[in-house]
């Protein structure tokens, strides 16, 4: 963990964050901040933590040279990948679920509530619970659990009750409703374990601290390798956890470009995108102020991705926060091109991505042309593509 802190007391980065939530909430909050707090200068939390990191999750992951992909583009252009898709239950999400996880326990929870998207959220929970031997509850919305069926399969085996959602757009936005209403009612027994870098102060802090170890392994790793920092780090955006989790390590890095790339979906109209910093703007939704997708009347659009983790209607109040002060340009990436994405890297690497990931190697591999001869750039790779096997496999259909 970086133990880095916010930009102010109040739980805000900039003027983004905040906790925008009913009463009942705020002292379980409140205790949640000061456990967290006291967990980072706990030593015997953190040797916790580290142990299963290396033990359970199989940290550090590699840092890998895509020489196939970086070849095709001549002038000694290197393309990194950070291979999150290695991590135990394949993807990023393990790393702050066992955070989390591991804290309840501390504070004596003895039930796990979380919400997912693409279902990696979901199955991680449902890992580190089993592993303490916790019960677990997972909110899932009914066209997310459709289209990610293998992930829901998953988490019922490791133990974890999968709830379907119903209501709104039966989607992630709709999973964290009812995962809040849960908590609100068995505040004293369960522990929220939020998977994105969002939500209520702390959040958007606990969820960063503990997926820093992404950016602080591609560091160090691209210093051994290199003996230099990368001149670009691409990380796809949906809530951010990925993102802001390798993004934290070069932060203060000027030389180092930072690029978050979110779901441009469809089309370019509201509905048909997840695009928040290219098509939305500041306001406040399921407790964070931040940047959100919303019609001309304020209420929240509805989105569109053929990856499930990238398709929600907000971002975390971090990434608002830095889009603003122009440090990390965020862009976004179509249906089609995350596709074509991930059959490049399939083929050209032996490698199968996640369609969230997909939409960051799609702008990598259009930057990688554009780049000055001997670049280097890292794409996370925040998950593996087994889980979408379905969805790509119906997408060829229908362009047939």
């Amino acid at each position: 963990m970086t133990g880095l802190p916010l930009s102010n007391s109040h739980g805000r980065f900039g003027k983004f964050g905040g906790q925008y939530v009913p009463e009942t909430l705020i002292q379980p909050l409140v205790d949640l901040e000061k456990a967290f707090f006291l967990a980072q200068s706990d030593v015997e939390f953190k040797k916790e933590f580290a142990s299963l990191l290396a033990d359970f999750v199989g940290r550090e992951t590699p840092l890998y040279l895509a020489e196939r992909l970086s070849q095709a583009f001549g002038k000694n252009i290197k393309i990194y990948l950070k291979r999150e898709d290695l991590a135990h239950t394949g993807a990023h999400k393990i790393n702050n679920a066992l955070g989390q996880v591991l804290l309840a326990k501390k504070m004596g929870k003895t039930r796990i509530i979380a919400e997912t998207g693409a279902g990696q959220h979901g199955v991680a929970t449902a890992a580190a619970a089993a592993r303490y031997g916790m019960k677990c509850v997972v909110y899932m919305g009914a066209d997310d659990i459709a289209r990610q069926g293998p992930n829901v399969r998953r988490m019922r085996i490791f133990g974890a009750e999968v709830k379907a959602v119903t209501t709104g757009s039966r989607t992630l936005k709709d999973a964290v409703s009812e995962a809040m209403r849960d908590w609100v009612t068995h505040v004293d027994s369960s522990a929220y374990v939020l998977g994105s870098a969002l939500g209520p102060h702390p959040y958007p802090l606990m969820v960063r601290e503990f997926q820093s170890v992404i950016g602080d392994e591609a560091r160090r790793q691209i210093l051994a390798k290199e003996g230099r920092l990368p001149d670009e780090v691409i990380a796809c955006v949906g809530g951010g956890s990925n993102a802001i989790g390798i993004f934290q390590a070069f932060l203060q890095d000027e030389s180092v470009a930072l690029t978050g790339v979110e779901a441009g979906g469809s089309g370019k109209a509201l509905g048909m995108h997840a695009a928040r910093f290219q098509g939305g703007c500041p306001g406040v939704f399921q407790g964070t102020a931040t940047y959100l997708l919303q019609d001309q009347d304020g209420q929240i659009a509805s989105t569109q991705s053929i990856s499930a983790g990238l398709d929600y209607a907000a971002a975390g109040p971090e990434h608002s926060d830095l889009f603003e002060r122009g440090r990390v340009q965020y862009l976004s990436v179509g249906d089609q091109e995350a596709l074509a994405a991930f059959h490049v890297l399939s083929q050209q690497e032996g490698i199968l991505p996640a369609l969230e990931s997909s939409h960051a190697l799609a702008y990598a591999l259009q930057r990688a042309a554009q780049l000055p001869a001997n670049s280097i750039v890292i794409v996370n790779l925040s998950g593996r593509g087994d889980k979408d096997l379905d969805i790509v496999e119906a997408a060829a259909q229908v362009r047939k």
